[in-house]
Formats: C-alpha cells, structure tokens, sequence
C-alpha cells in the first residue's frame, strides 16, 4: 500500500495540471461516506487520506464518526516531532529524515504546521514547497495543515490527522511545528520522541539554558553544525543536560551535529531516535506517553464540546443574567460558574 505525496493536497488546496483529479477520484474528494474514505485510506488512496484530513481540520460534524472508524488503527505509528526557532533547517532536516526512513522501508507520513495566513486563516504552505524531493514516492505522504491561531507551535487537528495517517498505513509519522521560538512545547505531548532543533549563533548558554523548547528533548539536533560556534553549543546543550537531576535508569537526552543541506548527520539522528524508541519500550514509557496523549486529547475534547455549550447559553438569557448578577455584585462569579454547570447539566 501507498500513499501519494505532496502531489495531493486538501480539499480546496491548488493542484497542479499534471497532478488533477481525474473525474473517477472527484467525488472521493467530496465524498462523505466516513466508512469508505477509511476503506480507500487503507487501500493507499491519497485523495480518501486528504478527505479524511480535511473534514479533522474543519470540525466537521462527522468528525466523532471519523474518530470511531479510525480507533483501531491508533498506536500503530512512531509519532516523531521536530520542533525549533525559524531558521535552524527544521523543513531541510525533515526532508532528509524522509529519505533515510523511506531508505529503510518505512512509509511515512508527514505534517508540516504552517502559520495562519492573517488575511485567510490558510497555512502559508512552505514546508510543502521544501520538500518537493518526495513528491512522486507513492510511500510519503506530506500535509501542510494551518496552526490557525493555535498556541504551542501545532495545529488544534493535529492529534486526529495523526489518526489518520496511522489509519492510512504509515508505521512513521513526523510532526514539524511551526517555529515560534520559547513556548513552542506542545508537540513533547503528542510525539513519542521530540527533536529540538538548534543552530551555531542563536544564542549563548543562558539562552539555552532559560528556552522552554530545551526542556521537552529526548534529542538535540545541533544543525549547521560547519559553522563556527557549533562546538561552543554542543558543550553549552551538553552543560545545560549535566546540570539536570536524572535518577537511575533515567534518559539522559542525546546530542547529536548534522549539516541537513549535505545530508550530513541524518543517519545519526535516526540511530539516536530509535535508541530512544528502544528506551522507551525497554522502560514501558511508550505506553505511559500514549496514554498520557490520550488524556490531554479526551480532556480538549471535553472541553470543546463545553465551551460550546457555554456558547449556546451565551446567545440567550442564562448567561447574560448570570453576569448581570456578578457584575451589581448580587452573586460571585464562583457560584454563578456552578449555577452555569447546572444549567448544561455537568
């Protein structure tokens, strides 16, 4: 089974002249039909998987059906995420970690979170662009989805498009986030291994010492590393990961160099995440991060589907009597938030 890459994109994305649907693949592309969508995605068909995507992102009202068809699929991928500041070759390294797992026989899957278009709310698509390299491997498949607001470096969608992907076949899935700098530390609760990307010249050992993306790496990827500087920030990451208290049996993050435009260093990095793909296992910890994944998704789930009820009483009269109350200070804004849970039924 294949998956078509960059060749096929989201419903409503361009597609090129010589990549056009053919009449037969259109209505898969508006096809509502959750059971065969998943059907064609098993089979390979990269136009179900780009349906399957479209209809996460959206929040369509099917999105509970797609959940259920996909559920038995779910854990059968290694989610790797690849996080960093702009500029350190996050897009370059991923398109090189593509070809050393598809070197290995791996189908692979890859979401690449773009910033929001301020004027449309689209992804601007980059990422896609970067990795043209893959665009006719029938074993990749590279969506470049909006972060749409979202804070953490990912996109709201993101957990469910990784569903799909696992559904759709692919045993590697990476996730590169948008590249916002400090807080850019979601993407450690939904990967099984996390890069952190860095490059020579982006700060000295304070500033790795106090970057929140430096705390959630199980690998340190110190990239452009013909540069000068790059010793001095191997030995700063290496200081700052002898400075954290690790108790017996503990991962102690790796740290690795690579020159991702030449292809340099792409095969350490691999080695490095399937040496912690093996701690992991070793220590049941895989299982322990999946379930805690699966925790945080059923909590926003649950929240979203509450803040939209909150929505619906907001339109009528509860809500804004409620505030009325609070506001002439008749009420606290603690009981009348339990007198709003009532009235949902919580």
């Amino acid at each position: 089974m294949g998956l078509a890459s960059t060749a096929v994109v989201g419903e409503g994305d361009p597609v090129s002249v010589e990549n056009a649907p053919t009449p037969a693949a259109v209505p898969v592309r508006r096809s509502r039909d959750v059971p065969m969508l998943v059907e064609r995605a098993r089979q390979g068909d990269p136009r179900a998987v780009a349906r399957l995507i479209t209809l996460v992102e959206s929040g369509d009202e099917m999105l509970p059906q797609v959940a259920a068809a996909l559920a038995p699929y779910a854990g059968q991928a290694q989610v790797v995420g690849l996080t960093g500041s702009p500029g350190v070759g996050k897009s370059t390294t991923t398109n090189e970690l593509v070809r050393a797992l598809r070197a290995g026989g791996h189908r692979v899957g890859v979401l690449a979170i773009d910033p929001s278009s301020p004027f449309t709310g689209g992804a601007i698509l980059g990422d896609r662009v970067r990795m043209q390299d893959h665009a006719t491997d029938p074993g990749v498949y590279i969506r470049s989805m909006s972060s749409r607001g979202h804070l953490g470096g990912l996109s709201s969608a993101t957990p469910q498009a990784v569903r799909v992907l696992e559904g759709a076949g692919c045993d590697v899935v990476l996730v590169e986030t948008v590249g916002v700098g400090q807080v850019e530390v979601e993407v450690a609760s939904l990967a099984d291994t996390t890069l952190v990307l860095l490059a020579p010249g982006m700060g000295d050992a304070i500033q790795a010492v106090k970057a929140g993306i430096l705390e959630i790496a199980d690998v340190f990827v110190v990239n452009k590393a013909d540069r000068d500087g790059a010793d001095n920030t191997v030995r700063d990451i290496q200081g700052m990961i002898a400075l954290g208290e690790r108790g017996p049996g503990q991962w102690r993050p790796q740290v690795v160099r690579s020159i991702a435009a030449r292809g340099e260093g792409i095969d350490d990095i691999a080695a490095a995440i399937d040496k912690h793909r093996a701690w992991l296992e070793q220590h049941d910890q895989l299982r322990l991060r999946r379930e805690k994944r699966a925790a945080a998704e059923i909590e926003a789930i649950a929240l979203g589907t509450l803040r939209a009820r909150i929505g619906s009483l907001r339109d009528g009269t509860e809500l804004p009597a409620l505030a009325a109350k609070v506001a002439e200070g008749a009420l606290d804004p603690y009981a009348a938030a339990d007198e709003l849970l009532a009235q949902i039924g919580t």
